[in-house]
């Protein structure tokens, strides 16, 4: 030991060694601090992405009128009688279209003209068909000053298709469907080009094409059982119906997943960290997540922004399960939906091709 510090007494020594610890702690904090400002998925789920989806419902679900009951219903008289006003949504329609209206929750109630009185067809575990029947019913009664009450009888219906749960499985799939796509290929491609495993593949014959076409093909063969498990348990324990064909639900899945398959490949095509992919990949999905209609109708935003939630591929995705699943609509009515679905894989895949490199 040195003569100085011999000379020093014992409570310096302390104070030195207290000092290096604080400097220390500050120093180690300050690091951290600066790690965390690095990291852009930390910064965007902790920052971001409360004040976007905060927007997104605020927006959805701003302060304005309520909505108007829609209602079908079977007899002219009856139609007359309630087609006045404006806080009512009247539909003459004939019985065998009312019913398959009430069926898939384009109405909410179904009032049918009978000799002995009304029949008022809705499924009382409903707050808006329970609201549809008191206005309706409040309308048919002080029509033309009737002198008595009109005799009517509720039937109540508990329809597959018009429940929540309903509307919210098609969402729910169309969100598993772009967030396995998106994540899985994403993800891998820059894991391997992070690894310096990429680049190693410069030198095979094999093209850029055929290394990004088989991401697609490894994500359509684990598809199938994606989906048939998710439909399977809607299906067994909540009772959601299937009322499309099979075949043609299988086909839009598929098309679902080449056009996230093809967004996922465009967000990794450059990026070369997890972290800097992360934060693309959440870039592409959050206004989806927000705008288009997983649970809740995308109907609720402006319709200045109408346009462009229908554009976005997750909005026709959803769109077309739901009238396939709950109003078993075909290919022939969702032509719109398919045409977005297809220019949402071939344009972002070209891209991608363009973009890609393997360093």
């Amino acid at each position: 030991m040195s003569e100085q510090a011999l000379d020093t007494p014992a409570h310096e020594f302390e104070l030195d060694r207290n000092g290096f610890w604080a400097s220390s702690l500050v120093q180690l904090t300050l690091a951290r601090c600066r790690l965390f400002f690095r990291e852009p998925e930390a910064i965007f789920w902790i920052f971001v992405f409360p004040i976007l989806l905060a927007f997104g419902l605020g927006i959805a679900f701003r302060n304005q009128p309520p909505e108007i009951p829609r209602i079908g219903v079977v007899g002219a008289n009856l139609a007359k009688a309630l087609g006045t006003g404006k806080n009512l949504s009247v539909e003459t329609v004939d019985r065998a279209a009312g019913e398959l209206a009430l069926q898939t929750g384009r109405i909410q109630l179904l009032a049918i003209s009978t000799p002995n009185g009304v029949i008022y067809r809705y499924d009382d575990t409903n707050p808006d068909a329970r609201i549809a029947r008191l206005v309706t019913d409040r309308r048919l009664q002080t029509s033309g000053g009737r002198p008595e009450p009109v005799k009517t009888i509720n039937d109540f219906v508990r329809e597959r298709g018009s429940r929540y749960i309903d509307f919210v499985v098609p969402g729910l799939l169309g969100m598993n469907l772009m967030g396995s796509a998106i994540w899985g290929v994403g993800l891998a491609i820059v894991d391997f080009r992070q690894k310096k495993l990429l680049k190693r593949l410069v030198a095979s014959p094999m093209r850029r094409w055929q290394y990004l076409a088989s991401f697609v093909l490894s994500r359509l063969l684990m598809l199938p059982v994606e989906v048939v498990v998710f439909l399977a348990f809607a299906v067994f324990v909540f009772g959601v119906p299937l009322r499309g064909s099979i075949w043609q639900l299988a086909i839009l899945c598929v098309a679902a997943s080449l056009s996230f398959n093809a967004l996922g490949l465009l967000t990794a095509c450059r990026a070369r960290t997890i972290e800097a992919a992360s934060g693309l990949m959440n870039l592409v999905m959050m206004p989806m997540w927000i705008l288009s209609g997983i649970f809740f109708s995308a109907d609720r935003f402006p319709d200045a922004v109408q346009p462009l939630i229908r554009a976005l591929p997750l909005t026709a995705v959803i769109d077309a399960l739901r009238a396939n699943m709950l109003q078993g609509t075909g290919f022939a009515e969702l032509h719109w939906q398919l045409a977005i679905m297809a220019a949402w894989f071939v344009i972002p895949f070209f891209i991608a091709l363009r973009l890609f490199r393997w360093r």
